[in-house]
Protein backbone atom coordinates (compact mmCIF):
# COMPACT_ATOMS: atom_id res chain seq x y z
CA UNK A 1 0.00 0.00 0.00
CA UNK A 2 2.95 2.37 0.40
CA UNK A 3 3.60 2.57 -3.17
CA UNK A 4 0.07 3.98 -3.98
CA UNK A 5 -1.38 7.75 -2.95
CA UNK A 6 -4.84 9.23 -2.49
CA UNK A 7 -5.80 10.91 -5.88
CA UNK A 8 -8.82 13.40 -6.58
CA UNK A 9 -9.84 13.22 -10.27
CA UNK A 10 -12.42 15.82 -11.62
CA UNK A 11 -13.18 16.86 -15.00
CA UNK A 12 -14.90 18.99 -17.07
CA UNK A 13 -15.40 18.07 -20.47
CA UNK A 14 -18.10 19.54 -23.40
CA UNK A 15 -18.26 16.71 -25.27
CA UNK A 16 -20.62 14.00 -24.16
CA UNK A 17 -19.35 11.12 -26.41
CA UNK A 18 -15.53 12.56 -24.82
CA UNK A 19 -17.13 13.02 -21.24
CA UNK A 20 -18.44 9.42 -21.59
CA UNK A 21 -14.94 7.88 -22.94
CA UNK A 22 -13.13 10.01 -19.96
CA UNK A 23 -15.91 8.27 -17.43
CA UNK A 24 -15.28 4.62 -18.51
CA UNK A 25 -11.53 5.49 -18.33
CA UNK A 26 -11.96 6.67 -14.21
CA UNK A 27 -14.32 3.89 -13.59
CA UNK A 28 -11.76 1.94 -14.80
CA UNK A 29 -9.08 2.39 -11.82
CA UNK A 30 -11.43 4.65 -9.06
CA UNK A 31 -14.68 5.35 -7.50
CA UNK A 32 -16.72 7.52 -8.35
CA UNK A 33 -17.76 9.87 -5.50
CA UNK A 34 -19.91 12.61 -7.58
CA UNK A 35 -20.93 13.00 -11.01
CA UNK A 36 -17.38 13.80 -12.36
CA UNK A 37 -15.39 13.24 -9.46
CA UNK A 38 -13.70 10.52 -8.38
CA UNK A 39 -11.10 8.81 -5.69
CA UNK A 40 -8.41 6.74 -5.98
CA UNK A 41 -5.26 5.00 -4.95
CA UNK A 42 -2.92 4.65 -7.69
CA UNK A 43 0.77 3.89 -8.02
CA UNK A 44 2.95 6.64 -10.05
CA UNK A 45 2.49 4.15 -13.18
CA UNK A 46 -0.93 3.78 -12.86
CA UNK A 47 -0.99 7.92 -12.88
CA UNK A 48 1.22 8.23 -15.65
CA UNK A 49 -1.01 5.95 -17.56
CA UNK A 50 -4.02 8.13 -16.35
CA UNK A 51 -2.96 10.91 -17.89
CA UNK A 52 -1.38 9.18 -21.23
CA UNK A 53 -5.30 7.68 -21.95
CA UNK A 54 -6.71 10.62 -21.23
CA UNK A 55 -4.48 13.23 -23.16
CA UNK A 56 -5.68 10.92 -26.16
CA UNK A 57 -9.48 11.97 -25.54
CA UNK A 58 -10.18 15.38 -24.19
CA UNK A 59 -9.68 18.30 -26.52
CA UNK A 60 -7.18 20.48 -24.76
CA UNK A 61 -8.38 23.82 -26.23
CA UNK A 62 -11.85 23.09 -24.22
CA UNK A 63 -11.96 20.48 -21.84
CA UNK A 64 -10.58 20.07 -18.43
CA UNK A 65 -8.77 16.95 -16.27
CA UNK A 66 -7.66 18.08 -12.77
CA UNK A 67 -5.75 15.48 -10.39
CA UNK A 68 -5.08 16.07 -7.05
CA UNK A 69 -2.83 13.71 -5.10
CA UNK A 70 -3.57 14.20 -0.55
CA UNK A 71 -1.48 12.88 1.56
CA UNK A 72 -2.87 10.41 4.81
CA UNK A 73 -2.97 13.54 7.01
CA UNK A 74 -5.23 15.74 4.36
CA UNK A 75 -7.29 12.80 3.62
CA UNK A 76 -8.16 12.02 7.52
CA UNK A 77 -9.49 15.80 7.23
CA UNK A 78 -11.56 15.26 4.20
CA UNK A 79 -15.17 16.27 5.62
CA UNK A 80 -18.44 14.84 3.55
CA UNK A 81 -22.40 15.88 3.89
CA UNK A 82 -25.17 13.91 3.22
CA UNK A 83 -24.52 10.30 1.62
CA UNK A 84 -21.56 9.05 0.41
CA UNK A 85 -17.97 7.74 2.47
CA UNK A 86 -14.31 8.62 1.50
CA UNK A 87 -12.93 5.47 -0.57
CA UNK A 88 -11.35 3.63 1.69
CA UNK A 89 -7.65 1.74 1.03
CA UNK A 90 -7.58 -1.01 -1.09
CA UNK A 91 -7.28 -3.90 1.55
CA UNK A 92 -4.75 -7.29 0.98
CA UNK A 93 -5.48 -9.53 -1.93
CA UNK A 94 -4.48 -13.20 -0.82
CA UNK A 95 -3.86 -15.02 -4.27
Amino acid sequence: MSNRNFYIVAYDIVNDKRRQKVAKLCESIADRVQGSVFEAYLTTEELKKLGVKADRIIDKEVDSIRIYMLCSNCRSKIITHGNGAVTQPPGVTIV
